[in-house]
């Protein structure tokens, strides 16, 4: 039974790849070129072995898997099915880290801790998440389902479902209902920009005021 359900994972595996990016065009070219299915695969066993309570050995799996495809993620780590990480160099996943069902990551993105501090140190990842290139999530903080992290973002507290967080450090800049797809970068709001917009019509108001009490 064991032997048919890491089966059934590894197809499940498979065909998010499959789902998730376009560019996947068969399954063996899933098997043998996408890092991030067999990261996945190191992890599933390192995990196992880890939760065993074996030493040594889920270590050095992850690292080996990290030698070879460039993405880090601690045997410790609890990922939950449907996990994609698209294109994935430089990605590092903690020790105490949680991720759901059905989570997106990008490249560069870092689940890390901030600090020596013991037990629970790690993001907690809900169901439908997705992390934009180069996004840090630091520290023991949740990110609830269908939640959005913007490419570049830095976010150190808790995000509520269905919101879009970018900047640094992090800002909600939309909650809404999510609609199942890639993250598009290029849609997600700017709260600087927008604040600047602000400052300019204020400024404008300002002077056309001053200027008609002039006139």
């Amino acid at each position: 039974m064991a032997i048919i359900r890491w089966i059934k994972t590894i197809i499940e595996d498979i065909k998010t790849v499959k789902e998730k990016d376009v560019a996947a065009k068969s399954v063996i070219e899933v098997i043998l070129l996408y890092q991030g299915f067999h990261v996945l695969l190191a992890h599933r066993v390192a995990h196992k072995l880890y939760c065993w309570k074996v030493p040594f050995i889920p270590r050095m799996i992850s690292q080996i898997a990290r030698f070879l495809t460039g993405i880090e993620i601690h045997p410790g780590a609890t990922i939950g099915k449907r996990f994609f990480i698209d294109h994935g160099m430089g990605v590092v996943i903690g020790e105490t880290t949680i991720i759901g069902n059905d989570v997106l990551i990008y490249q560069g993105v870092t689940l890390g801790g901030t600090g020596k501090d013991k037990g629970k140190r790690h993001p907690t990842l809900g169901n439908f998440v997705t992390v934009g290139a180069g996004a840090k999530v630091l520290g023991n903080i949740e990110i609830k389902d269908y939640s959005t992290i913007g490419a570049g973002s830095v976010v150190i507290d808790n995000v509520p479902e269905h919101c879009t967080v970018v900047g640094v450090p992090g800002h909600i800049v939309k909650q809404k209902k999510y609609i199942e797809g890639q993250l598009q970068h290029n849609r997600i709001p700017d709260p600087i920009t927008c604040q600047l917009n602000r400052l300019t019509y204020e400024v404008k108001e300002l002077q056309e005021k001053i200027n008609s009490i002039k006139n």
